[in-house]
């Protein structure tokens, strides 16, 4: 199957990203049957957030 890059507005802080085809590949390849609803930037954000909850409890 032929990706071609796809732009996703971001749940979090409502800018466009873009979804390439090589991390659509990528997801393929992982099985993971949904793209990704957050930029880069709140993905690491909601990461750092998530990391740092388990390190204080």
């Amino acid at each position: 199957m032929e990706f071609q890059d796809k732009t996703i507005i971001c749940k979090d802080c409502g800018n466009e990203f873009v979804f390439t085809a090589n991390e659509q590949a990528f997801y393929r390849e992982k099985n993971l049957e949904h793209e990704p609803k957050r930029c880069k930037a709140c993905r690491d954000k909601k990461k750092a957030e998530r990391d740092n909850h388990s390190d204080n409890v």
